[in-house]
């Protein structure tokens, strides 16, 4: 019973970590859920469900580990299993995401993967609940209460200081030090995959050959994944970086020696204060040798009040938003990137000082 116990509390006090860690991605995924369903005109709640279900989850696994409240624990948990079992059911026969994120970006399973892993965990979870009475804590129940609330409050707090700055933990393949790409990659193909969002029908498209720039098709599908194929080795991290005319700069970008890069996966979401934030964070960067590149998921018509503000001093090109939004948890968010490394991430929030930028090509040894 202990095993048991321990076990459960210890995968979802996982989980809820790892997804809390970086709410932003835990509601994108939420997102994912809204369209397969047809409910994508809940999108806007995603954000705080990802906040409260993190939290929630956490507070259930802390309560298991240390009795707290067992009886409305037990119940709770299995109710939560039974729904996410018959989710992940569905998600394994139907496929309407591609990954469920159970486990953030921390550990990636298959829909099977995760559907088998809910089996195993809900005849632990089953023999908790028929045992439930037979717990006993020697806190008292208002005070077990109270710990209950408290970890709940603490954790949505956790969550959302990741939401308003960068993830503590970084589990994207994005993380700070990856070679992104290598100088040695050879020219390769670029395979892009959209779903319809009625249809749920799936094509892919050789980049850039695809009407990326339509913004009526746009609205109507949604962007699945990428696959590179060639004939070697590249890493790359599914990024596609192109001119209004589709031109390929993916390599002129990430393989610069110095590249500060602005990403902005909607610019109808960026405030025009985080605009003139860009505006002024261009001005000090005219006094260090480092090139500034903004890369949006918006279609070109829509950048032209960027272009204005910036006075078209500044190399815009474009990308999958989705793609952008998993780089940097921030719109817009701010990278460094050196001969194809990243070097250093920023939420808009905390935009960095000139000497910042200065520091962190020193310590790097960039010159």
């Amino acid at each position: 019973m202990t095993l048991s116990r321990l076990l459960v509390g210890l995968v979802f006090v996982f989980s809820a970590f790892v997804k809390g860690v970086d709410p932003l991605g835990t509601a994108y995924k939420i997102e994912d859920y809204f369209v397969a369903f047809g409910t994508d005109w809940a999108n806007g709640m995603a954000l705080s469900l990802a906040v409260f279900l993190c939290a929630f989850e956490f507070t259930i696994g802390i309560s298991m580990l240390f009795k707290i409240r067992m009886k409305i624990t037990s119940g709770l948990l299995l109710a939560t299993m039974i729904f996410f079992t018959l989710l992940t059911f569905n998600d394994a026969l139907f496929e309407p995401v591609p990954d469920c994120g159970c486990f953030g970006d921390a550990l990636k399973l298959t829909n099977w993967q995760t559907f088998y892993k809910n089996i195993v965990l809900i005849v632990f979870v089953g023999y908790l609940f028929i045992r439930r009475k037979e717990y006993d804590n020697r806190i008292s129940v208002p005070a077990q209460s109270v710990v209950a609330v408290s970890v709940f409050i603490i954790f949505s707090m956790f969550s959302i200081y990741n939401l308003r700055h960068l993830p503590m933990i970084d589990f994207t393949k994005w993380k700070v030090g990856t070679q992104v790409l290598s100088d040695k990659a050879i020219e390769s193909q670029t395979f892009v995959s959209y779903r319809n969002a009625k249809t749920k029908e799936v094509k892919e498209f050789l980049s850039p050959d695809y009407p990326w720039s339509d913004s009526i098709w746009m609205s109507e599908w949604r962007f699945v994944g990428q696959r590179v194929v060639t004939d070697e080795e590249q890493v790359g991290l599914d990024l596609f970086i192109e001119d209004e005319s589709g031109n390929d700069f993916t390599k002129d970008v990430l393989l610069a020696e110095k590249m500060m890069v602005i990403t902005i996966p909607d610019i109808s979401e960026v405030s025009h204060d985080d605009l003139l934030k860009i505006v002024r964070l261009q001005h000090d960067l005219q006094q260090i040798d480092i090139r500034l590149t903004i890369l949006s998921g918006s279609i070109p018509d829509e950048m032209d009040a960027l272009r204005d503000i910036l006075n078209n001093d500044s190399e815009i090109y474009f990308s999958d938003a989705t793609v952008l939004k998993t780089m940097v948890r921030s719109n817009p968010g701010i990278i460094v990137f050196a001969n194809g490394r990243l070097i250093k991430k920023w939420h808009y929030r905390d935009i960095p000082e000139r000497e910042e930028v200065v520091n962190i090509l020193r310590v790097n040894k960039i010159n």
